[in-house]
């Protein structure tokens, strides 16, 4: 597994995967070095994009891995390295959010993350929120 910042040449890639964001969000937040991408054995396998709620701390939009790679640990790699980057970026918290109805709540909870609230839109399910502290 390689992880690393995601560029303007995986446009292509993130963009006709990637449903959840604008094209024009996408080619943004590449420009900020905001996506990181997973590939496994030279292939693209993953990814993870992220924003700043409250514009100072870091929160998980989005991590990602194709079917084809999943349950191989991909996405437990992608996490600890974002965790590992906003540690050296100098922050303490880090957020994310899912949909009650997923499972992916289970998995970040196994990843150290804790349930700190949840938002309640109209005709969709509830969104958890959830906050880990990253710092050693």
């Amino acid at each position: 597994m390689n992880i690393r910042t995601a560029g303007m040449e995986d446009y292509a890639f993130l963009s006709e995967n990637d449903r959840h964001i604008r094209p024009e969000e996408l080619r943004r937040v590449l420009s900020q070095g905001r996506v990181l991408l997973l590939r496994q054995g030279g292939e693209r396998a993953g990814w993870l994009r992220w924003g700043l709620f409250w514009d100072n701390t870091p929160f998980m939009n989005l991590l990602y891995v194709l079917e084809e790679y999943r349950g191989q640990g991909c996405g437990r790699r992608l996490a600890a390295c974002w965790e590992e980057r906003m540690r050296e970026d100098g922050f303490d918290l880090v957020m994310t959010s899912t949909r009650s109805d997923e499972e992916a709540q289970h998995f970040y909870r196994g990843l150290g993350y804790t349930d700190c609230g949840a938002l309640l839109l109209p005709g969709e399910p509830l969104e958890l929120i959830f906050r880990k502290e990253i710092r050693l």
